[in-house]
Parts: structure tokens; C-alpha cells; sequence
């Protein structure tokens, strides 16, 4: 029999745990070959068996580097100079094989169609199993349980090139469920989910983490949303190194969040807004389970009877109108859009959300003339458009597709940017003052002399706004202009949109992001099954339960905190807080 002395106790615990190390980086660092700085720098993380991590951090600052070391893109995809140390399972990544890695560890990459094999649903799903010579029926059994797990059973026969963005990446999900692995990645697991799936998708993220035993790590800007289910860890990086290691409660009392451009959750923010003081004994990493004392609700409803409600900004005459279209993708199909009407008002900044395959994607296309509806008319300042081309539309509707790697045609940022301009014939001096607008809005100017091939997937996204804000529409249609962007650069791109609606241009956002729609669209359309069941407010939208659960909305956590503090109206507390967040931003601009 053994005895430990009781100061050796903490050594000995340290030791269990380090037995169950599976990921270790020591002082390690990455330089691609192409950049002439290290993108990596001392970074020193530890993964233990059954941990969930969080990593966060602004766009750029290595996130998606880190991943690929991980999982071993880097070095035998990405080429560059690796230091220090980084073993899974003991063992140098510098001494394992591509192959031997990817039975440790399993990813979902932020850019699903890059992660597509198979020629179908089911194909790909079984892709791992095939290559570890799964034989029949059990391989059959296994991706029909994984494809059902993730909700996309009824599209085995699919190729993925037919499904939306979202169950695109439930496909990828499910092939990563089929294989047994130690450590589970998620890149931007929610970049293009609908709210309510996306919720549903971290349940199940946390659910197989609790039948499997598996470490997971989720790298993902949607704190809030993460938060759902709670992690063990919060790392958060900026500029290439690791600033913070510790517990979302820790973070979320701290201002280092906001100081690395990631946003706090909605309720975080609207309750110091009331003057209370946010702590880790607290617990604010979840509504659910906050401890807030009598004093701190009294200041909330203090906050909330001190607003004032704020005049709606005056819209122009009516530009485009919907009426009746119906469009099917193929003959003797489902509509995809069955019976839509609608009016845009000029100078409008609407947000138009629903379910993946609701139809929102299809209502824009049909619009811009990349599909021609079945039935229906579509005027635009009175006049049919039905018989003007996809390049005459573009004249005055400018679209910014959901995948930015369907847009881009050139190899140079600067060059894609200034595509539009060129092939109209615009000066190369005018060309080269609204490329520099567009690219420094976008927070992409120094990176302009830059190859596309080197951008993140969220910095190819702004390329393809910036190409499409530098053409100046009247119209400007963005599906999901913010997915996988950062607190810094979705401000800075919604402000610089609000300004563009300010001065008469018509903006439409087709957008999973709450928080997006409740701050900058006065006006929500909610698509349902190719219909539109909601024509609202934005706030009244998010606070119906019934449009919610039609639509696969996600009730916004204002209203719950409203509700926790004894306040009636939960939808007048959330209208509240959009108008103190409003007028605190024009205050900030006037200050300026």
C-alpha cells in the first residue's frame, strides 16, 4: 500500500490528468511560405479527454491556423515553418501521417463544400467508414443513424450541391459522427445555420461529447449562442497568440471580449446597461442559471422605465414589388416559392429570415434574374423587370451571394474589387478611390496586394461585399453578410451599410443572426415553406412564440431577462433596449 503525503497531492493530480492528455502545444509557432510573419506565435494549450473548449478571437488572428495544425492540414495542405511543440497523444504531429491523425481527430470545416467527397448524401456520409473497410449492413446502418441524428435522413439520395448551406453542414456533422475519434472540431459550426437549428446543433455537439467521452473544440464568434450548452473553456486569441485561457463566467466579467472584437450575449450587455456590475460568482455565462440579487432586477426595471420610444425613420415611395410569384426548381416539383407578394419601400433596411430552404435564397434570386418565376410579376419603380437581363438588373440590384467562393473570379483582392468598375468602363482614378473605400470599410486595404487563396472563408466573404459595395446599387441584396465575421467587422460593415441605407440605398439582409436583425432592421419578413407567414417588427417577430417555432427562430435572450426581472412586457423591453442602443449610437458618431 502506497501513501501520498498531502502537499504532494496536487502533483499527483496533475499527473492523472496529464495521463489523459490527448492535445499539447508547447511554445509552438507557424509561418506560412507565403506570408513573411509567423501567423502562430508561443502558443502553449492543453485538451484532456472529455474537455469542450471554446476558441474565439477576431477575424485573422489564427483561429483557423491553429485548427489546421490540429488536424493536420498543416503541414500536409499548408506548407510553412513550424516551432516548438504540438503532440496528440504524446506523439509530434511532426511524426504522424495525415491518415494516422485523422483517427484521432475528427473536423467540420467552416466551408462545408470543401469537405464534400461523395457524389451523394449518403456517399459522403460513409466516406470514413469506406476507408476503414466498414463492411454491409453495418455501414449502411451507421450513416442511416448519423444522417437521422443530424435531421438530414430523408436526403441520402441528394447530392449535396442540391441542399441549403445549413443542411450542407449537417452532412458534414454526420460524417464526422460515423467515425470513432478522441478529439471532435467544429470550425463556425453556426456561420450557416438558421437560429433554431443552430441551437439544436450545439445540443447535439454536447450530447455526443457526453455519450462519446470525446474532447470537443468549437471555434465559433456566436459567444452567446455557444453558451447554450456550457464549455469547460473559453481561449481566446488575438494576433496570433492565446490572450486568454479561462471560464466563460471569468471572460464574461472582464472587457477583454470586447477589447479582441467578440460579442458579449445580448443580456450581458443590456445588464450594464442598467448599471449592474457583472461577476464570476454570478455565473452570467448563462440566463438560465444567473444569479441576479433584488437590487440588480430593480435596476434593470429602473433602466427600462427610463426609456423614452423613438420616432420610426420616414421611408420613400414604394421601389420594388412582389406580387403572387411562384417558382419550382424543377417541373412537377414543390414550389419553392408558393404565392409570395410583397412590398419594398424605398430607403427600407429589411431583414428577411425563416429556416434553411424556407426560400429566402430562391425570393433574391428570382429577383436579380438568376431564376425566372413560374407565375408572378416583379416591378421595380413601377415597371416590369421580368423581361430585363441578369447584367441590366445588376445595374441597379446588386446581390452578395451566401458562398463567396461562387463570386470570386479573380486572384487578387484589388483586382476582384475593382471587377464590376472595369468591365463598365470606369476611370482607373475613380476605380482606385472607391476600391480603397469599399476595401477599408471592409477592413481588407492591407491585405489588398493579397492572394484570395490565402483568406479565411469569413475574409473571402467580405471581399465579395466589398466587390458589390464599391458598384454603388439601389438596391442592395446581402445573403448573410455577417456569417463568419467578428464583433469588429460586423460593426463595421452594418455601419457602413446603415450609412449607404441612410443616403436612399434599399438594403435586404437574408440573415440567421438575431442580434443582427434586431439592431439594424427596423422591418423583418419571415419565410416558412416558400410562404411569407410574417411581415413585422423586428422585435415583435422575435418575441412571438408561435412565428418563432413556424420558422425556426430563436427567441432572443432580452425578452427571457425581462421576464427574470419581473417586467410584463418582454417586447417593450426589447424595443427599449434597440432604441437606448440606437440613440447611444448616433451619440458615439456625433461625438466623433
Amino acid at each position: 500500500m502506497y501513501l501520498i503525503r498531502r502537499e504532494a497531492i496536487p502533483a499527483f493530480l496533475a499527473f492523472i490528468m496529464d495521463q489523459e492528455l490527448l492535445l499539447e502545444f508547447r511554445d509552438f509557432g507557424f509561418q506560412y511560405n507565403a506570408q513573411s510573419k509567423p501567423t502562430l506565435y508561443d502558443i502553449n494549450l492543453k485538451l484532456h479527454k472529455g474537455e469542450r473548449i471554446l476558441i474565439a478571437g477576431p477575424s485573422g488572428c489564427g483561429k483557423s491556423t491553429l485548427v489546421h495544425c490540429i488536424n493536420g492540414l498543416i503541414p500536409f495542405s499548408y506548407r510553412g515553418e513550424m516551432s516548438g511543440s504540438l503532440q496528440i497523444k504524446g506523439k509530434e504531429t511532426r511524426d504522424l501521417s495525415l491518415f494516422d491523425i485523422s483517427h484521432t481527430v475528427g473536423t467540420v470545416l467552416q466551408d462545408s463544400d470543401a469537405q464534400f467527397v461523395g457524389m451523394t448524401v449518403a456517399e459522403d456520409i460513409a466516406f470514413a467508414l469506406e476507408n476503414d473497410c466498414v463492411g454491409e449492413p453495418d455501414l449502411h446502418n451507421r450513416v442511416k443513424d448519423a444522417a437521422d441524428l443530424v435531421g438530414i435522413g430523408d436526403f441520402l439520395t441528394h447530392a449535396p450541391g442540391e441542399l441549403s448551406g445549413g443542411q450542407k453542414q449537417r452532412v458534414s456533422v454526420a460524417g464526422v459522427l460515423v467515425d470513432d475519434v478522441d478529439i471532435l472540431i467544429f470550425d463556425e459550426p453556426l456561420a450557416n445555420l438558421d437560429p433554431a437549428t443552430g441551437k439544436q446543433a450545439i445540443e447535439l455537439i454536447d450530447e455526443m461529447q457526453t455519450k462519446t467521452g470525446s474532447s470537443v473544440i468549437i471555434v465559433e464568434h456566436r459567444l452567446e449562442d455557444v453558451l447554450h450548452k456550457s464549455v469547460d473553456r473559453v481561449v481566446l486569441m488575438d494576433n496570433g497568440r492565446i490572450v486568454a485561457d479561462k471560464s466563460a463566467d471569468e471572460l464574461l466579467s472582464e472587457q477583454m471580449l470586447a477589447e479582441c472584437g467578440i460579442r458579449e450575449p445580448l443580456y450581458i450587455t443590456a445588464l450594464k446597461y442598467s448599471g449592474v456590475k457583472i461577476t464570476p460568482n454570478m455565473h452570467p455565462s448563462s440566463l438560465r442559471s444567473i444569479d441576479l440579487s433584488d437590487s440588480d432586477r430593480e435596476s434593470v426595471c429602473s433602466w427600462y422605465r427610463s426609456g423614452n420610444s423613438t420616432v420610426p425613420p420616414k421611408l420613400g415611395d414604394k421601389l420594388l414589388e412582389v406580387k403572387d410569384i411562384k417558382f419550382a426548381y424543377s417541373h412537377g416539383a414543390r414550389n419553392a416559392l408558393d404565392g409570395v407578394s410583397v412590398d419594398i419601400m424605398r430607403g427600407e433596411m429589411t431583414a428577411i429570415v425563416g429556416t434553411n430552404g424556407a426560400g429566402k435564397s430562391t425570393f433574391s434570386k428570382v429577383i436579380c434574374g438568376f431564376e425566372t418565376q413560374n407565375k408572378g410579376t416583379i416591378l421595380l419603380d413601377g415597371h416590369d423587370i421580368s423581361d430585363l437581363s441578369i447584367k441590366e438588373r445588376a445595374e441597379r440590384i446588386g446581390y452578395v451571394m451566401q458562398n463567396p467562393n461562387q463570386m470570386i473570379s479573380k486572384i487578387w483582392i484589388y483586382d476582384e474589387v475593382a471587377l464590376g468598375l472595369r468591365t463598365r468602363g470606369v476611370p482607373e482614378e475613380e476605380i482606385e478611390k472607391r476600391v480603397e473605400q469599399a476595401l477599408k470599410i471592409c477592413g481588407l486595404w492591407k491585405m489588398r496586394k493579397w492572394p484570395i487563396s490565402a483568406l479565411s472563408f469569413g475574409q473571402k466573404k467580405r471581399v465579395t461585399i466589398a466587390a458589390i459595395l464599391v458598384l454603388n446599387p439601389e438596391i442592395i441584396i446581402l445573403d448573410e453578410p455577417t456569417a463568419g465575421q467578428d464583433y469588429r467587422h460586423y460593426t463595421e460593415i452594418m455601419e457602413f451599410l446603415s450609412k449607404l441605407n441612410a443616403e436612399g440605398i434599399t438594403v435586404l439582409m437574408i440573415t440567421h443572426d438575431m442580434h443582427l436583425m434586431l439592431e439594424y432592421a427596423d422591418r423583418a419578413i419571415v419565410f416558412s415553406d416558400g410562404r411569407i407567414i410574417a411581415d413585422d417588427k423586428s422585435y415583435n417577430i422575435l418575441t412571438n412564440e408561435e412565428i418563432i417555432n413556424k420558422a425556426s427562430l430563436k427567441e432572443t435572450s432580452l425578452y427571457d431577462l425581462a421576464l427574470k426581472c419581473g417586467i410584463d412586457d418582454g417586447t417593450d423591453f426589447v424595443r427599449h433596449f434597440i432604441d437606448y442602443e440606437r440613440e447611444n449610437e448616433r451619440d458615439r458618431e456625433v461625438l466623433s
